[in-house]
């Protein structure tokens, strides 16, 4: 057998002494263990004050100095976040472009759209799960409803116009679900994203909405909107008072807010585990997870291989939810 130029035997050479110094495995790429060598730019496919953006903002900082390069919160609204998708299943898989967003919604998105410009479960691949937060069920104070009994038989007796953060979003699909186990009826009322949504229930012109805690429970605090429940299958600590949904007649009924990062699909496996160690270690942090805490998200981290069989099934799941209301956009 011939043997190989020195050239390639000086280049292998080099490679295998690389990856002893970095730690990494002998077959890791150069450019993949040089990684990060410029800043990177975490993409959030929706407006500014939303779950996503909240959390995106809580730990970039952390993660900047975790890997010594910065981190550009970089927010792309639109089409209920698939345009930021887009944007990421589309940049160059080297790892400096990533996609920090309800996992849950993005899952939605193959079953609702009909002509989807690319495919979340081939185009994109999981490097870690942040944060969990119910969904609320929450009013204007004027509704003449304490629980979510009440607001069912209400919603028999006049319109209730019920704020849609985006057609086929989570909670969009969320209160279809729960009107499928109450019997409740809602004129649904569409919005381009959670914090106009918000800001037109706590103005009265809408007056029912399901959204992620982290950006419902301040005006809740406030006084602003009135509590009925929550989409977790048990109690918050941090509001021990307020039942479960699926206490109130819902049976069974829950859904949330599940923030994560996902990479262009053919990001180096190497690079998607160091992803992975600096945003579990920025979510982790005390000052972080304080502050999520306190606002009544829950710190729930995944390996990347966790990461794509939650998506997997979270597919699965809300597709049934998709198909049995016929929901479907161009």
């Amino acid at each position: 057998m011939p043997q190989r130029p020195a050239i390639l035997r000086r280049t292998a050479l080099a490679l295998a002494t690389l990856a002893i110094l970095t730690g990494l495995p002998p077959g890791v790429r150069a450019a993949d263990a040089a990684w990060p060598s410029k800043p990177i730019r975490l993409v959030v496919p929706y407006p500014p004050g939303g779950s996503s953006d909240i959390i995106a903002r809580s730990i970039s900082q952390h993660i900047s100095q975790a890997l010594k390069q910065p981190v550009i919160v970089d927010n792309k609204p639109g089409a209920n976040g698939n345009l930021g998708a887009e944007l990421v299943a589309r940049a160059q898989p080297d790892g400096y472009t990533w996609l920090l967003c309800d996992l849950g919604a993005l899952a939605i998105s193959p079953s609702v759209y009909t002509k989807l410009s690319f495919d979340p479960s081939k185009d994109l691949r999981g490097a870690a799960m942040l944060a969990y937060s119910p969904h609320m069920l929450v009013v204007h104070p004027s509704v003449p409803a304490n629980n979510l009994q009440e607001l069912v038989a209400l919603s028999h007796k006049q319109d209730l116009n019920f704020a849609v953060t985006a057609t086929g979003s989570a909670p969009h699909l969320a209160g279809v679900e729960l009107a499928r186990l109450t019997g409740a009826k809602w004129v649904y009322v569409p919005y381009k994203g959670g914090v106009q949504s918000v800001q037109d229930t706590v103005a009265g012109q809408t007056q029912v909405l399901m959204n992620g805690m982290l950006a419902t429970y301040p005006q809740v605090q406030a006084g602003k909107l009135k509590l009925l429940g929550i989409s977790k299958a048990t109690r918050m600590p941090l509001i021990a008072d307020v039942p479960t949904l699926a206490e109130q007649g819902a049976k069974g009924f829950a859904s949330g807010t599940w923030q994560g990062v996902v990479l262009p699909a053919k990001t180096p496996d190497a690079v998607r585990q160091r992803v992975n160690q600096a945003l579990t270690e920025a979510i982790r942090s005390p000052e972080v997870r304080s502050r999520l805490t306190g606002q009544g998200a829950e710190v729930v981290t995944m390996t990347p291989a966790e990461t794509d069989r939650f998506f997997a099934a979270e597919r699965a799941h809300w597709q049934q939810v998709v198909q049995a209301a016929q929901i479907r956009l161009d």
